[in-house]
């Protein structure tokens, strides 16, 4: 059975995704370049911003465990301030640390959300490629974000090009699908099909944030998109430049702005 779940004709909210360069491994820098591209969204009113795949530290699955963020780290309370001053959400891309008393670390990619005076949440990947098994570990729930009227479901990148995902964010009442990705140009090639393809069974806009530069053994390429709920890419940003797009939720209509 297919579910969709329409956005209200009344609902009107802009949600942007940010493009952005990460220098490997530099937390404090990534900070500062996601600080610059939150208060581009905000000067275009957006209400919530997302970033892609371990955006903190940059897709490094070798130092995964080096890098991890316990929940509390306090890095992160920017975030939060942030999002009750200026009403904005925010979901940044972390390795979170969930070691339990003096256990081995269990690392997860994950996606650390800010929303206005509540207390922040993780969504953790849950289906995990090959190659990143060695390193991590699965996260078990789907996490369903409402933002007055809307429901988002993130997603970052292997389990986005999951039919499954999809379907079950469907089942839980998304009506918007947000896909924090980190992808090469081939990987980039298979989720314009894939993307397009759910958007339109499940009348389900899809926004993928994408990084730019050289991550692990490979280069991510940007062109961050949105597709429509018809499952047309209708914007795209470039594989050079840091930016955002903001999809305005009421129309449909993009707006596109660079660093």
């Amino acid at each position: 059975m297919i579910f969709k779940h329409k956005i209200s004709k009344s609902t009107k909210m802009k949600i942007s995704i940010a493009q952005i360069k990460l220098i490997k491994g530099n937390i404090s820098t990534n900070i500062k370049k996601h600080l610059e591209l939150i208060e581009l969204a905000i000067s275009h009113n957006a209400k919530a911003i997302f970033f892609p795949e371990l955006s903190l530290t940059g897709y490094e699955p070798t130092l995964a465990q080096y890098l991890a963020f316990m929940e509390e780290n306090q890095q992160l309370a920017i975030f939060q301030e942030i999002s009750d001053t200026h009403k904005i959400n925010i979901g940044v891309g972390v390795p979170k640390n969930e070691k339990i008393d003096n256990y081995k670390a269990r690392i997860k990619i994950s996606m650390a959300i800010f929303q206005p005076n509540q207390s922040k949440k993780f969504y953790s990947k849950q289906q995990l490629h090959d190659d990143e098994l060695p390193y991590f570990e699965k996260g078990n729930k789907q996490l369903i974000l409402n933002i007055n009227t809307l429901k988002l479901a993130p997603a970052i990148c292997y389990e986005s090009l999951q039919n499954n995902h999809a379907h079950t964010a469907s089942t839980l009442g998304a009506n918007i699908y947000i896909a924090s990705v980190a992808k090469s140009e081939n990987g980039f090639t298979k989720a314009i099909s894939h993307y397009s393809k759910i958007a339109k069974i499940y009348s389900m806009p899809v926004l993928m944030a994408n990084s730019i530069g050289f991550c692990d053994n490979f280069l991510s390429v940007g062109k961050s998109s949105v597709w429509t709920k018809d499952g047309v890419l209708v914007k795209q940003l470039n594989d050079k430049n840091e930016g955002i797009l903001i999809f305005d939720t009421k129309n449909e209509n993009i707006i596109l702005d660079y660093l």
